[in-house]
């Protein structure tokens, strides 16, 4: 312990991705890490305001009924807060009993990776970090830039040199292994690409607080970081990209068979990441801007399709050498919770394993101009799909189904009864 510590954060991870938890002085640390904390179950389903979810019939129907929120095994985590040295305890709740809460999507995640476990595979993951470096004074970054779109931009990497750094240095201290940055398709929109790792809870770890340790820099730096999948209606969105392959017992790539078309197994994990695609939409895309990412003209996917190195498909084969042959699932946005989203995609990939699915024909062209299934078009169909899908259930679990939807749905209604500036505009003078 550092002796400039005065007080540290003990969180969990809500069905949201937010942190939540509490601020306990460094003299309570010991016993944090040893014991964990108690926190209401309620506090990890709450909606993207922090409220109770009624629907999860946890407060009043239960009396809000505490869980255990038990140290994940990272220790303590220097994540850059600005006031002072304040590490993250981060935790994972389980109940009373000790058994998983499944609302917490990290057991989720823990769950699928056993199943592989059980079969002699391990899965190799990395995520791709996508954001906006925003003015805090809320300007476009049209105004608070050059405006250009210029991809892959030397110059926008130079000009941030030090909030890179900061990154990556706070990144290392956190055994977060960080490889390249690129300036993306907008003004001040970058992406870092974490480094592929056997251990797929870790990575999924890796993204949230790396998510919060570019935050936190952007702060320091006089900018804000955002995470939207679509913030400004101009500009590209964001995504989180997922990269995986999976290792035998011996260590080899089961998706590699000596060809750029890779094995079975390859094929078999694509037929069940499109077999499922459309009902768990809502994991990728869980909020209202979510789905302004997801249109035609741009290359975030909108169909159900899989394709060799083409970037406007779902399910993308990146070439490369034999022993790299990966997967990479595009459909995720950089809003989304990466437990859940590393938890589906696993999960799904598994699914058609098992079952020895097979895919349709890969695409070679633009897969938004040709008639194939459709990712949920919006939020509700998207929540409709989620809550009624038996492989939903079966890939993830009952438990958590039901907290989300419930979730989604609050969130859904609290949006509907809003009266929005554009409304007013449209209807109070011409009506």
């Amino acid at each position: 312990m550092q002796d400039s510590t005065k007080a540290f954060f003990a969180a969990i991870c809500d069905m949201n991705g937010i942190l939540r938890g509490k601020r306990l002085p460094a003299g309570a640390i010991s016993k944090v890490l040893q014991d964990g904390t108690r926190m209401p179950m309620s506090s990890i389903g709450v909606d993207i305001w922090g409220t109770d979810v009624a629907g999860t019939c946890l407060t009043l129907e239960q009396g809000d009924l505490d869980g255990m929120c038990l140290p994940t095994g990272r220790g303590q985590l220097d994540l850059g807060w600005p006031a002072g040295h304040c590490p993250l305890v981060p935790l994972w709740m389980s109940k009373e009993d000790g058994s998983p809460y499944f609302a917490d999507a990290r057991h989720l995640l823990a769950d699928v990776v056993a199943r592989f476990a059980a079969q002699g595979l391990t899965p190799v993951v990395a995520t791709e970090v996508e954001f906006y470096l925003t003015d805090p004074s809320g300007k476009p970054p049209e105004q608070a830039s050059a405006g250009f779109d210029s991809i892959y931009s030397i110059a926008e990497l130079a000009d941030n040199a030090a909030f890179l750094d900061e990154i990556y240095a706070t990144a290392a201290a956190c055994d977060i292994q960080v490889e390249a940055a690129t300036a993306e398709g907008a003004p001040r929109q970058f992406e870092f690409n974490l480094m592929h790792q056997a251990d797929a809870v870790k990575a999924a770890d890796d993204t949230l607080f790396f998510r919060q340790i570019i935050r936190n820099s952007a702060r320091r730096h006089g900018y804000e970081a955002c995470f939207m999948a679509k913030p400004f209606v101009g500009h590209a969105g964001s995504g989180l990209h997922v990269h995986f392959s999976v290792l035998d017992g011996e260590g080899r790539n089961i998706f590699d068979d000596g060809t750029p078309l890779g094995s079975d197994a390859l094929r078999h994990a694509v037929a069940g990441l499109l077999e499922t695609m459309a009902e768990t939409s809502l994991v990728f895309a869980p909020h209202l801007n979510s789905f302004r990412r997801l249109s035609p003209g741009s290359l975030a996917p909108t169909r159900v399709a899989w394709g060799y190195e083409n970037r406007t498909s779902a399910v993308r084969i990146p070439a490369g050498p034999g022993v790299a042959r990966r997967i990479e699932h595009r459909v995720a946005g950089a809003d989304a919770n990466p437990y859940v989203v590393l938890a589906a995609i696993l999960g799904s990939a598994l699914y058609g394993m098992d079952l020895t699915l097979t895919p349709p024909e890969p695409v070679s062209s633009n897969s938004h101009a040709l008639d194939l299934p459709q990712i949920a078009g919006n939020w509700h169909r998207a929540l409709d799909w989620f809550r009624a899908s038996d492989k939903a259930a079966r890939i993830l679990h009952p438990e958590f189904v039901m907290a989300f939807a419930a979730c989604k749905q609050q969130e859904q209604d609290v949006f509907a009864a809003q009266v929005t500036d554009f409304e007013m505009k449209t209807y109070r003078q011409t009506l």
